[in-house]
């Protein structure tokens, strides 16, 4: 791979243009390279670290994908003077509806003009209405700073936009680098294809970079003979669900070294990035100099889940063959539900957003505060947990239980207390069995009143052995 491990200072040059807060994060490393002393600056001048093409990361199955002459016809639709005898779309004229209102909560009525109500019902483009994809590259630049050109899509819910980047960098027989544990929503993709899984270990502070590096640098003498060393990790990087685990600066570094080391793509999976109640760690996105990390932001945490509305950010390259996908199989992502997101993000504007987020953090901190509180006041001596800086769970280790499958699946739903095993988000390999003495609790939706309720039931079956 990419010559000898790299330890870089991805952020050296970044003060100007993201501020001390970002830059501070970032030291100074002198790393040897062949048998040479090179400061870290001089290595970013370096673009053999570069990804240049992406061919070579992309599955047969991807490959295969061309564009569909209707499709691409969509994008010259809007301009002035076009008439297009070309798409295949119905008369807007038939459409029942004439405009639409959303009432905020805040008491305002944002109205769909005629023009805008026959935009979100209407066919669109596959990447996402332009406006919205504009205000989503705001977004992106206000909070991540990236370092080099980057294109958007928005997808049906960072979901769908996973499975097509799974789609477009796996093929038969492929592995990919999983935190384990890891989303039990990936897993549900990953689980009914040829790849393999590589786990790599994890503690309350996230993906633990030696682990990375050990699996990596063993992994022909791990492996069976012919299984190809991983090309792309996929990482849910803050808050991670089920973990609750954020991944620091000093370690992000560290793995992105890692990533050019071994010539890795970085799938940043990060629906908590707003739900961090202390600083925000900046992200793997924010840090890229080589168009090796493809990222994916949602809605559903800090909007609305229903809406369904996610977006991929990264180098145009793949963010256009995962359009690819989408286009043949969904077209694009709802027009309605694109529509009211970029109404509302336009009516708040930057300070309107950095309210919603701050009173958003404000109600989780709070529900996650009670829920620690109900814990130690009900776990404590029977099980381990610790306190997630972002996000919505909390990962809890039972103490004295080998396996958590029979205990949560029967006797705590006997009990009315819902929580999920461990195993469900446990990578393994296909027909392989394992066991977990983990949970995972969700203290987002409960009231206070039943989070404590239910860990007081919890405790209970722990105490009497799963009797109560």
């Amino acid at each position: 791979m990419r010559g000898t491990a790299h330890a870089v200072n991805i952020f050296a040059s970044f003060q100007s243009s993201t501020g001390a807060c970002v830059a501070r994060y970032y030291r100074p490393i002198v790393t040897a390279m062949a048998g040479r002393s090179m400061h870290t600056n001089s290595l970013l001048e370096d673009e053999s670290f570069r990804i240049k093409n992406y061919h070579e990361y992309f599955s047969p199955h991807s490959l295969l994908r061309q564009p569909s002459a209707i499709r691409d016809l969509q994008k010259h639709v809007a301009k002035p003077g076009m008439i297009s005898l070309g798409g295949g779309s119905p008369n807007p004229a038939t459409f029942p509806w004439a405009t639409m209102t959303f009432k905020t909560k805040e008491g305002v009525d944002l109205k769909l003009t005629e023009e805008e109500t026959v935009t979100a019902l209407q066919y669109s483009a596959t990447p996402g209405l332009a406006k919205l994809r504009d205000t989503l590259q705001h977004l992106q630049k206000r909070f991540h700073h990236p370092q080099i050109p980057t294109d958007i899509a928005v997808t049906t819910g960072s979901q769908e936009a996973l499975s097509r980047a799974f789609e477009m960098l796996l093929g038969p027989s492929d592995s990919l680098l999983v935190e384990n544990p890891t989303y039990s929503g990936s897993l549900a993709f990953l689980n009914a294809t040829d790849t393999h899984l590589a786990g790599v270990a994890t503690d309350e502070r996230g993906l633990i970079p030696e682990s990375l590096s050990e699996v990596l640098e063993t992994w022909d003498a791990t492996q069976p003979a012919g299984r190809t060393r991983p090309r792309v990790l996929y990482t849910v990087p803050t808050g991670a669900n089920p973990s609750g685990g954020t991944i620091d600066a000093e370690r992000r570094q560290r793995v992105y070294a890692i990533a050019r080391r071994w010539g890795l793509l970085i799938l940043e999976d990060d629906p908590y990035f707003f739900l961090q109640f202390g600083e925000r760690v900046p992200s793997y996105l924010s840090m890229d100099t080589d168009g090796r990390v493809l990222r994916f932001d949602s809605v559903s945490k800090v909007l609305s889940s229903g809406l369904r509305v996610g977006f991929a950010t990264g180098p145009a390259e793949l963010i256009e063959r995962m359009n690819l996908h989408t286009q043949a199989v969904n077209l694009h992502p709802s027009g309605l539900s694109q529509m009211c997101v970029l109404k509302l993000l336009l009516h708040w504007g930057d300070a309107g957003f950095d309210r919603h987020i701050a009173s958003t953090v404000d109600f989780y901190r709070a529900q996650r505060d009670a829920f620690l509180a109900a814990a130690s006041k009900h776990l404590t001596g029977l099980a381990e947990w610790h306190a997630p800086d972002a996000g919505m769970f909390v990962w809890i280790k039972l103490l004295g239980v080998e396996d958590s499958r029979a205990l949560i699946a029967d006797k705590a739903v006997a009990a009315k207390v819902l929580l999920v095993p461990g195993i469900a988000f446990t990578p393994v390999e296909r027909g392989a069995t394992t066991t977990s003495p983990y949970v995972r609790a969700a203290y987002s939706t409960a009231t206070l009143a039943d989070m404590d309720e239910a860990l007081r039931r919890l405790g209970e079956l722990l105490r009497t052995g799963g009797t109560v």
